[in-house]
């Protein structure tokens, strides 16, 4: 199972929200390249970026930290957050980033993906599925659509994705366990990488995900607030 330590940027620190909420934030770093380096000391083989910023703003913002990032992790790193047009992420993969994340364009406009996909190749482009209650949530989660993240899954696979960063809006921040059923659920019906983000509080939440067959997780607060030992982590679950 793959592990992706989250490194989320606000402001160009590394902070963390509370189920998404813009004024429920604390902030772990001013420096988000020297936490990047901490988590690959570590033991991590791949970073999970977000520019807070940019998916509230619908653009990318943190040009500067995510450079920063890139270029002294020395693994790969996906990125989501504010990238809605193939220039910015004909941007962000010219600056190194090896995955870049879409989230609210896929869900508003699905044939874009299938451009991307085309012109990209599917290992650099990822869907970001946020859900609330089933329901996919687009803009920096402040608007839920009609779509159920099943559909939207089934339709993203449809146009050659082959990875999916799923999040239980309910869950992130929250230290209280991932949505494993839904996220199993997700990997069966849909047969992609399905990774699950949101919630991973502990090493028990971790080995819940991989017994139900989960290829990948997101962990963030759980690992600031020093809960998960990423070393121990990642000692366990080498991808």
């Amino acid at each position: 199972m793959q592990l992706y330590p989250a490194i989320d940027i606000k402001g160009g620190r590394c902070v963390r929200l509370t189920q998404g909420q813009f004024d429920r934030v604390k902030v772990y770093s001013n420096d988000p390249a020297e936490i990047a380096r901490l988590w690959v000391s570590q033991g991590a083989s791949f970073l999970h970026l977000v520019d807070l910023d940019g998916a509230l703003a619908g653009h990318s913002v943190n040009e500067a930290a995510i450079r920063g990032v890139v270029e002294t992790a020395g693994v790969p790193v996906q990125l989501g957050g504010g990238i809605r047009d193939r220039e910015t992420v004909q941007e962000m993969l010219k600056m190194g980033v090896a995955r870049v994340i879409i989230g609210t364009k896929a869900a508003e406009r699905p044939a874009f993906i299938r451009e991307l996909i085309e012109e990209f190749g599917p290992d650099h482009i990822v869907v970001g599925v946020d859900a609330r209650d089933g329901r996919v949530a687009v803009e920096g989660w402040e608007r839920v659509s009609a779509l159920t993240a099943g559909e939207l899954c089934m339709q993203m696979k449809a146009y050659g994705v082959r990875h999916i960063v799923y999040t239980d809006i309910s869950r992130d921040g929250m230290l209280t366990g991932p949505n494993v059923a839904a996220t199993r659920a997700l990997t069966e019906e849909t047969g992609l990488d399905i990774i699950a983000s949101g919630g991973v509080s502990s090493m028990e939440d971790l080995r819940e995900l991989y017994k139900n067959g989960i290829q990948g997780a997101v962990i963030g607060k759980a690992l600031y607030e020093k809960r998960i030992d990423f070393r121990e982590a990642a000692e366990e679950f080498s991808a």
